[in-house]
């Protein structure tokens, strides 16, 4: 029995159910193709079977389209499937497009597993080519039957051999990570090489397409050209978020809560703004002011504009709460939190700022989103509030 599909499954695309306990989605981009098949196919198939009829030709067109997306079905299961054998999670296939992917949870992998659930594809679409010649032996040629068949074989032997080159989004790009891998000892390392190598592929693809018609004096076929863009496309963009989220990963272990902080202060939050101006003067320029409750718990701080805003007859009757932003709720962190513990931490925490506090609950800093994203991501944070 399938469960009722969520709003984040719908706005995706349909919900076709589960199989093998993996809950399936095809893509409204998918029907995009779908249509691009038929309408490229379907002349063709007049062609090959004179007497078919227009209508009926561009309905064997559709069968095609059907038949290549029981294609990718089988192949994303198979990734699916073989993962589900060593009980790594599951979420989903998404039928897309550009064919489709299954989506992991947090997995601890190995080398030699990882390159398992990658080939199960490519292996999958071999064992469905070689049901297709099998079927060829037993029907008719310049039959209907027959031109699915042999397009089925076709397609699927073009889908393996494509996913086994060696170059992340592909497959056969976790030949290159396991390389790298079991060489480094480092996954991530391995991701970055297999990243590179999928872009070599990508412009090897179009060099390959564009290049000899020029050296020859011709111009290439408009059709072939607008594949050969949208493919290595694809395989660009694939890779690329591949070499970023390797980098972003290989960045965490040096991304920390003591060195990412900037130094704080904590002042009781019922202080006067005068005594508070006393202090950010003693403290300096760069060292926040975090204001605590009663029970020490940090809850807000300190704006420096507003801090030197107040009239000077005022400074005295105004509190400190008064001149300060508010911190979420429970918005503090350890300072010897680092890595995925400090990305978890911050997960489930709410605003973009976080008190830092030493194991006796001491503030001893101010840490900001934007400076953890930054140093994740090797961008340099936007202007900082004061």
């Amino acid at each position: 029995m399938t469960q009722e599909p969520t709003r984040t499954q719908r706005s995706e695309g349909i919900p076709l159910g589960r199989i093998g306990g993996v809950p399936v989605t095809l893509a409204w981009s998918w029907f995009i193709i779908a249509v691009a098949i038929i309408f490229l196919f379907g002349p063709r198939v007049a062609a090959a079977i004179p007497g078919l009829g227009t209508a009926a030709a561009y309905g064997v067109a559709l069968g095609y389209a059907l038949l290549l997306l029981l294609s990718v079905l089988v192949h994303e299961l198979a990734h699916a499937l073989t993962a589900k054998a060593w009980n790594w999670p599951t979420p989903k296939i998404v039928l897309t497009l550009w064919g489709g992917h299954t989506q992991f949870g947090d997995v601890r992998a190995t080398p030699g597993r990882s390159l398992v659930v990658a080939l199960a594809g490519p292996a999958a679409n071999f064992l469905l080519a070689l049901i297709g010649l099998g079927l060829l032996l037993f029907l008719e040629p310049g039959t209907v039957p027959r031109l699915l068949a042999d397009i089925f074989v076709w397609a699927n032997l073009l889908v393996a051999v494509f996913n086994v080159l060696p170059g992340l989004p592909l497959d056969g790009g976790r030949i290159v990570e396991t390389i790298v891998w079991k060489a480094t000892g480092s996954q991530d390392k391995g991701t970055l090489a297999a990243g590179w190598a999928g872009r070599i592929i990508a412009a090897a693809l179009a060099a390959a397409i564009v290049v000899p018609p020029f050296l020859q004096g011709r111009t290439p076929d408009f059709s072939l050209l607008l594949i050969t863009a949208l493919v290595s496309g694809f395989l660009w963009m694939g890779a690329g978020a591949a070499i970023t989220n390797a980098r972003m990963r290989l960045r965490l272990p040096a991304v920390s809560a003591a060195a990412l902080m900037e130094p704080a202060t904590q002042v009781p939050s019922w202080t006067a703004v005068s005594e508070l101006r006393r202090l950010a003067a003693a403290a300096g320029p760069r060292t926040a002011l975090v204001l605590t409750a009663p029970t020490g718990h940090p809850e807000a701080v300190v704006d420096r504009g507003a801090l030197f805003a107040v009239p000077d007859h005022l400074a005295d009757s105004t509190p400190a709460a008064a001149v300060a932003r508010a911190l979420a709720p429970g918005a503090y962190i350890p300072n010897v939190a680092n890595g995925q513990e400090l990305i978890a931490y911050l997960s489930k925490l709410d605003g973009s700022e976080y008190a830092v506090i030493d194991r006796e609950g001491t503030v001893v800093g101010l840490l900001r989103q934007e400076t953890v994203v930054a140093a994740i991501t090797g961008r340099r944070p936007q202007g900082r509030r004061s």
